[in-house]
């Protein structure tokens, strides 16, 4: 079987401890993105069991596919979930959701269970789309930011930049740090340039004197979509932090959030340390919605 290095691996998890049975309300989150799906299932607003799946070309098959895995070996049944609540890019396709829920606010509210009531600045690096949400010190959001444009939905490029190198998705990022300085980042304008810019870097001499090792060539790529996130960022309104418009507590939702080569060059430009996580930041979409509903 050809190895799918650009594929993070699948998860799941139930609580041990807790009885389902015994909880007077089970809700669930459904969040459908394009290139991953995660189901959160709570009883009375505490993370029971969750799942994450690649989503592949079925969007309906894949919501119901991430709610059973949720739920495998639980005894819990669909028809024991009280309320599900859909969000996503493929969230028109969970039609067993009972309501559709705004991908702003979800990952707002999930951020906040996730790195607790201090955290300011969420910011999703999803598989097409990059959000910066400022939220008050209560659960509203204040501002939010998107990008308009290809060039910055870079969480499907780095899956098919690992699959042509054949470099796995979970070491590139790394791989990348580990470079004495980085060099300059490959085209900002479009992934697609990008790409075509990331592979001539390999061995040709017209774009410097020395050849770059691999490790250089990827923190080329990865300092480039961490620019051109921070391009988002800076859209958001006050306070201010340096050149960027930032609060300093500061956390990452999303796929591309469990890749340091981004997450720790754009805490570096902003001169800010992420808050840490109690959970998988790509749950925060399906952590919010079932929290929501």
């Amino acid at each position: 079987m050809t190895k799918e290095y650009w594929r993070w691996p699948g998860s799941a998890w139930a609580s041990q401890d807790a009885d389902w049975r015994r909880a007077d309300r089970i809700t669930a989150g459904v969040d459908v993105g394009t290139t991953s799906s995660q189901a959160v299932v709570l009883c009375d607003g505490e993370v029971y069991a969750y799942a994450s799946i690649h989503t592949g070309a079925d969007f309906r098959k894949a919501a119901g596919a991430v709610v059973e895995k949720a739920i495998d070996d639980t005894g819990m049944r669909m028809a024991d979930i009280g309320a599900v609540a859909g969000t996503g890019w493929g969230s028109d396709h969970i039609t067993f959701a009972g309501q559709i829920l705004d991908e702003v606010l979800c990952h707002a509210k999930g951020a906040r269970h996730i790195y607790g009531r201090e955290v300011r600045t969420v910011v999703d690096l999803g598989g097409q789309t990059t959000k910066a949400i400022l939220l008050y010190d209560w659960d509203r959001v204040r501002d939010f930011m998107m990008n308009d444009k290809c060039a910055t939905g870079m969480g499907r490029n780095v899956e098919y930049l690992c699959g042509l190198l054949q470099v796995p998705i979970e070491e590139i990022g790394e791989l990348s740090l580990s470079v004495s300085e980085d060099p300059e980042p490959v085209s900002t304008t479009c992934y697609a340039f990008a790409d075509t810019e990331t592979m001539g870097l390999f061995g040709r001499p017209e774009y410097r004197s020395d050849k770059m090792t691999d490790n250089e060539v990827y923190a080329s790529h990865m300092f480039s979509i961490a620019w051109r996130v921070l391009g988002v960022i800076g859209r958001l309104q006050p306070p201010d932090v340096g050149d960027v418009k930032v609060c300093k507590e500061l956390g990452f939702t999303g796929g591309l959030a469990k890749n340091p080569g981004v997450t720790k060059r754009i805490e570096r430009e902003l001169g800010v340390t992420a808050l840490a996580g109690r959970y998988d930041p790509q749950l925060a979409g399906a952590l919010g919605a079932a929290l929501l509903i």
